[in-house]
């Protein structure tokens, strides 16, 4: 069993800076990748980023490429999303989320296990 908890959510205005945090606990050795995930009233869950827990690979979404940044720190079994420039359209429940099978589709929701209880995100204009 793998637990995660996010933090780090608020309420911001539009040009502002948030960093989450999602921090692992049980069998974080078993942990492959790592995503973020948003959800915004009315819509589907999409994926944001994630990283790979050993060799340290990523991958964005368009729409927030060059303004969010994931990264990890193994020894704290936390991973970071940090998110700049932030617009009311980010606004959204952000949930971090554990592949544990190596399902080899990164920002697929099908490809991870465990989820977090999600920290919310609000951007004013």
């Amino acid at each position: 069993q793998v637990q995660l908890v996010e933090s780090g959510g608020g309420l911001v205005q539009a040009g502002d800076s948030l960093r989450l945090s999602c921090a692992a606990s049980g069998r974080t050795f078993s942990i492959y990748v790592t995503g973020w995930f948003r959800q915004a009233p009315g819509k589907e869950r999409e994926f944001v980023a994630a990283i790979n827990w050993h060799v340290g690979y990523t991958r964005t979404a368009d729409s927030v490429k060059g303004r969010f940044t994931i990264s990890r720190d193994n020894a704290k079994n936390t991973v970071s999303l940090l998110m700049n420039s932030l617009k009311p359209e980010d606004t959204a429940v952000y949930y971090c989320a554990a592949d544990v099978s190596r399902a080899g589709v990164i920002d697929s929701i099908r490809s991870y296990e465990y989820w977090g209880q999600g920290t919310q995100v609000t951007v004013s204009s």
